[in-house]
């Protein structure tokens, strides 16, 4: 079959019937497709069979495959392009894939460059306009005035900020000379990002020695943890080993960081393995992991999720006791009304702890 005589459509996302066949064709290829995608092209042969796909997620190129009768045959590199060039009339030219080990020479050959992979379960690659090394010259201009000596980091999303997170951060900077805490850049959380890294800096202002920087797209973003390609514990087990190896390899290195802080999770059962993927990996880069119990506020342990419930109901002087005076003072202000008010609309379904 030629390529000019396939039919290109694009999937109504909102049409179970469409979403259907190409999950069924996705099937066969042993990847998961959960619908949780900006776009999704399907191409057909003269009897409307699906003979490839692929989607994006913002600028990440995933749940590509072309049917296996016309494989090699270079099909692959023309859903690729079609992908960017539907990234590019939404003005974005920085691309990333996830992909199975085995494919990493097919889509190499694609002018893909990989960052990291996961053992034996991904490999993320990526393209276009803007690269990794890019990316962390530019935040190490951002530390250059850091004190000299031990460095840690954090990585955190302060959804919203709280007392628990000042608590470990202010723990790395007695411990440390300097320490740089990363907020999680991806905008998938209740309170915006503009607004965490907002609460972030303010909250630390009395720690000299704490710089707070976005963590851009290769810290726990839709690159990192893509919910689509593995099933199962796989699918933990890719995303918080890929996660780890990309700061172990990359970021830690090039912040001059040897250490890592996190706070002990008894809530969520992702982010507690997260945190045991990077006591495992971490090491093997020279960085050590600190694990710091969470704090209490009277018998009760502090936490995001718990805030934000406590919001949901009004619950205003538990609230008090669990952030500090620059978080209140935001989430009493006019200006929070709008992110309070789509909490208690869509209630706590937000899962990000941390």
């Amino acid at each position: 079959m030629l390529w000019s005589s396939a039919e290109a459509h694009t999937v109504d996302l909102g049409n179970p019937r469409e979403v259907q066949e190409v999950r069924q064709f996705l099937q066969g290829f042993d990847l998961a497709y959960n619908g949780d995608v900006d776009y999704t092209v399907a191409f057909y042969d003269e009897r409307l069979q699906i003979i490839a796909t692929g989607s994006l997620k913002n600028n990440v190129l995933c749940n590509i495959a072309v049917a296996e009768s016309l494989q090699g045959e270079g099909f692959t590199a023309s859903v690729v392009s079609h992908l960017m060039r539907e990234a590019a009339t939404h003005g974005l030219y920085h691309y990333f894939l996830f992909t199975k080990p085995d494919m990493v020479p097919q889509f190499s050959s694609l002018c893909f460059k990989e960052i990291a992979r996961s053992d034996s379960l991904a490999v993320l690659l990526e393209s276009g306009i803007g690269s990794i090394g890019s990316f962390l010259h530019s935040i190490a201009n951002e530390t250059v005035n850091l004190p000299v000596g031990r460095r840690a980091a954090l990585v955190v999303n302060c959804n919203p900020f709280t007392l628990g997170h000042e608590a470990v951060i202010a723990r790395a900077s007695r411990e440390n000379d300097a320490v740089i805490v990363l907020v999680v850049s991806e905008d998938q959380s209740a309170f915006p990002f503009a607004v965490r890294f907002r609460l972030v800096q303010e909250g630390l202002k009395k720690y000299p020695n704490v710089c707070v920087l976005p963590s851009g797209p290769y810290i726990i973003s839709a690159a990192t943890f893509p919910g689509y390609f593995t099933k199962g514990q796989d699918t933990v087990a890719a995303q918080t080993r890929l996660d780890a190896t990309i700061f172990g390899q990359w970021i830690a290195p090039a912040l001059g960081v040897t250490r890592r802080y996190v706070g002990d999770e008894p809530y969520s059962e992702v982010t507690r393995q997260y945190n045991e993927a990077l006591l495992e990996v971490l090491p093997q880069y020279g960085i050590e992991v600190v694990i710091m119990p969470r704090k209490q506020a009277g018998t009760e342990i502090i936490s995001a999720s718990r805030v934000r419930q406590c919001i949901n109901k009004d619950e205003w002087q538990t609230i008090r006791r669990m952030v500090p005076e620059t978080t209140y003072a935001y989430l009493v202000s006019s200006e929070a009304q709008i992110v309070l008010q789509k909490l208690r609309t869509m209630g706590n379904i937000y899962h990000r702890n941390v």
